[in-house]
């Protein structure tokens, strides 16, 4: 996958939420106050991308995301771990647990998820998680 910039990840957002979008539904939604020219712009390098697509809807293009959420989280994800936390998920989780103010039932199921990794003792551990 492209690497997405911030304005792109906006526009993603809003195809995402809303399953398929014009490009004035784009325009409404994100929190700046872009041109429409600006939203087609982007739209459009998303679909030269591969991570949206378009289809004719009366005189307007309907777009709708290509690439999904959790596919791009995991990306993004891997990016960042690999580029700010020299590849160790261990710290990039310790970052993300230590700044956000979890609620008792995000911290019984990081809990359960910890554990769960814990008991499958057999698996090798990936050279990029060391």
């Amino acid at each position: 996958m492209s690497a997405l910039t911030r304005r792109e990840m906006d526009v993603m957002a809003v195809l995402w939420d809303l399953g398929s979008a014009t490009v004035a539904e784009v325009r409404e939604r994100i929190d700046d106050d872009l041109a429409y020219n600006t939203v087609l712009t982007m739209l459009r390098i998303l679909e030269e991308k591969g991570l949206a697509g378009r289809e004719k809807h009366g005189r307007a293009h309907r777009y709708r995301p290509l690439l999904g959420r959790a596919e791009a989280g995991r990306s993004i994800l891997g990016r960042l771990r690999d580029k700010v936390f020299s590849g160790s998920a261990e710290r990039l989780m310790i970052q993300l647990v230590s700044e956000e103010q979890l609620s008792p039932e995000a911290v019984r199921r990081l809990q359960e998820l910890l554990e769960r990794q814990l008991a499958d003792g057999d698996r090798p551990e990936k050279e990029d998680e060391k």
